[in-house]
């Protein structure tokens, strides 16, 4: 059974038939950034790149949709303000992308329940938040769909994204989730959000995504992170007024 998603919230990336490698794959692990250089469209060039090297894997880092600006959470664990997050998704009528580790997805019902009642979409981020180059093929394999099987047969949605934990991968890593059904997903910019010990300035926060805002972004955002729940209806705002779909 699969939850049904619009037109407007699918990503533009959804189109693009995988490719299947003939040779050997490297494993070597790898630690993902979106860098700090840009084009003159103000997109990350380590995301395009990651795109140029990696989309034969269905594995992407930025959409080719420039008109849109995707937000992402990730959801490790819950720190009580996953509510406010989703009810100002709701006031801003905003689809999002929550991914979940099977801690969260076991222990949070009621909000993964309401994320799929309204819309958005939930992705896959590990059933025990493992790195996937650390693991045999067949333990990548058990990572990604133990869990996949545990949301389908709990929640009766079938997940289709894929983020790779601690954003370590590899080739041959990128090749399983793809072999799992799976597209893989990073991001074009994130910040420093998830320290809940010692949170971002509000003020700074904005200014920062603003500034960094581009047509194609996947926004990573944590929603462990009080900053985050105070300036989101906020940056939804100015993200449309620079004339980008949320």
């Amino acid at each position: 059974m699969r939850k049904a998603i619009s037109s407007a919230t699918a990503f533009a990336v959804a189109c693009l038939v995988p490719c299947v490698s003939v040779y050997a794959v490297d494993n070597t692990k790898i630690g993902y950034g979106q860098g700090t250089a840009t084009d003159s469209r103000n997109r990350p060039t380590d995301a395009i790149s990651f795109n140029d090297r990696y989309s034969d894997y269905s594995a992407f880092a930025i959409s080719p949709d420039e008109k849109r600006v995707i937000i992402t959470f990730d959801q490790g664990y819950e720190n009580g303000y996953t509510e406010k997050i989703l009810d100002t998704l709701q006031e801003k009528n905003v689809k999002a992308v929550f991914f979940l580790t099977g801690d969260y997805a076991k222990k949070e019902t009621a909000l993964v329940r309401r994320m799929i009642d309204e819309g958005h979409i939930i992705g896959n981020h590990g059933m025990k938040h493992a790195s996937l180059p650390t693991l045999s093929e067949k333990q990548a394999e058990e990572e990604i769909m133990s869990l996949h099987n545990f949301v389908l047969n709990n929640y009766g949605y079938q997940m289709q994204y894929f983020r790779c934990p601690c954003g370590e991968y590899s080739e041959k890593a990128l090749e399983t989730i793809q072999k799992c059904g799976y597209k893989t997903l990073f991001w074009s910019f994130a910040y420093v959000d998830w320290k809940t010990d010692s949170q971002p300035d509000p003020v700074a926060s904005k200014e920062k995504l603003f500034k960094s805002a581009h047509g194609g972004e996947i926004l990573l955002l944590h929603s462990v992170s009080s900053t985050n729940a105070e300036i989101l209806g906020d940056v939804i705002d100015n993200f449309r007024k620079q004339g980008f779909t949320v």
